[in-house]
C-alpha cells in the first residue's frame, strides 16, 4: 500500500512538472540515504543526468510562467510528463525509501505494470493542470500563469516530500490539490461570466 501511494505521489508531482520527481530521485540517490535506486534506475543518479534534468528544470520553470508561452509549454509537456510519471512511479516504488522498507514486494508480477501506471497517473494530472490554466487564463488575461504556476511547483515539491518520507500524506495533498482546483475552476467561471456581461452590456450601450 505504501509503494502504491508513494509511486503516485511521485507520478502526480511529474504531472505538474516533470523534472522536479526526477532530480529529487536523483539527488536523494545520490547524496542521501533518503533513497536507495536499484540497480535499474542508477542512471538516475548520474551527474550528467542530473545536470540535464537540471538545465529542463530551469527552462521548464521560466517558461510555464509566462503568459501564452505556458500554453505552449503544456502542449509539449503532453509527452515529457507522462513519461517522467512513468520512470518516477516505476523507480520510485522499486526504491528503498525511508518510509519503504521492501519495495520488492510490489507489483512482482511485471516491471512494466508500474511504467504504465505512472504514465496514466501523470497524464491525467497533466490534463487537468491544462485545462485548469487555460481556465484561469482565460479569466485573468494571463495575469495568472505566474502565481498558478508556482503554486504548481510548490504542489510538485510537497507531493514529492510526501511519497519519499510518509506516503500516507499523498492522499491529503492530492484531495487539497482538488479542492483547490474545484474553487479556482468556479471562480474562473464566475469571472469570465462577469467580463462576458459587461462586454454585453458596452456592445448594447
Amino acid at each position: 500500500m505504501l509503494e502504491a501511494l508513494a509511486g503516485t505521489g511521485l507520478a502526480a508531482a511529474a504531472g505538474l512538472n516533470a523534472y522536479i520527481p526526477l532530480i529529487a530521485l536523483g539527488l536523494l540517490g545520490r547524496f542521501t540515504d533518503l533513497v536507495v535506486l536499484p540497480s535499474g534506475w542508477a542512471w538516475l543518479e548520474n551527474e550528467w543526468v542530473l545536470g540535464i534534468i537540471g538545465v529542463l528544470l530551469v527552462i521548464e520553470f521560466v517558461a510555464d510562467k509566462v503568459p501564452a508561452l505556458d500554453s505552449v509549454n503544456d502542449i509539449v509537456q503532453t509527452v515529457v510528463r507522462p513519461a517522467s510519471g512513468g520512470i518516477v512511479f516505476g523507480s520510485g516504488t522499486a526504491a528503498q525509501t525511508a518510509a519503504i522498507s521492501d519495495p520488492g514486494a510490489f507489483f512482482e508480477s511485471g516491471s512494466w505494470v508500474p511504467i504504465v501506471v505512472g504514465v496514466v497517473i501523470a497524464l491525467v494530472v497533466h490534463l487537468a493542470k491544462a485545462a485548469l490554466r487555460v481556465a484561469a487564463n482565460t479569466a485573468l488575461a494571463g495575469i495568472g500563469a505566474p502565481a498558478l504556476s508556482v503554486s504548481e511547483d510548490v504542489a510538485s515539491v510537497g507531493l514529492v516530500a510526501s511519497a519519499i518520507l510518509l506516503p500516507a500524506l499523498v492522499i491529503v495533498v492530492l484531495v487539497g490539490l482538488l479542492v483547490a482546483a474545484f474553487f479556482v475552476v468556479r471562480w474562473a467561471r464566475r469571472r469570465a461570466a462577469r467580463r462576458r456581461s459587461r462586454v454585453a452590456i458596452t456592445t448594447v450601450g
